[in-house]
């Protein structure tokens, strides 16, 4: 008797899971929706950010430079020259020389990072 009733048993639930042609347009009638309209993201690269910083820097530093000045002398009477400057020494100041100088630097480097994307979805519509 039990033998009976399993094949009953299992009669009626393969009536019940098949589909039939009143079903056959229906695909959410006896089966769930697939879920393809989650949330989906897209990898985006950001280059590296630079920018140019101009400084000034020393081309050659101010320095002092002595110059030997002879002594002078002048005649006077014919049989006479005289000393009227001694020898010395004059001294020239040169003043620093700086020049503008560019150069480039990074401020952010290169990143990787992910954006939400709308998603492309037939049972959805998106």
């Amino acid at each position: 008797m039990s033998r009976v009733i399993a094949a009953a048993f299992a009669t009626a639930l393969a009536i019940v899971a098949l589909p039939t042609a009143a079903s056959a347009g229906c695909h959410s009638c006896y089966a769930p929706p697939q879920p393809c309209c989650g949330p989906q993201y897209q990898q985006q690269v950001a280059p590296a950010q630079y920018r140019t910083v101009q400084e000034t820097v020393m081309v050659s530093p101010g320095r002092v430079i002595a110059h030997r000045t002879p002594a002078q002398y002048r005649t006077v009477m014919v049989p006479q020259t005289v000393m009227v400057a001694p020898e010395g020494v004059a001294y020239e100041r040169t003043a620093p020389e700086y020049a503008t100088q560019e150069r480039v630097e990074m401020v952010a480097p290169a990143r990787t990072y992910y954006v939400p994307v709308a998603p492309r979805c037939s049972t959805c519509g998106y």
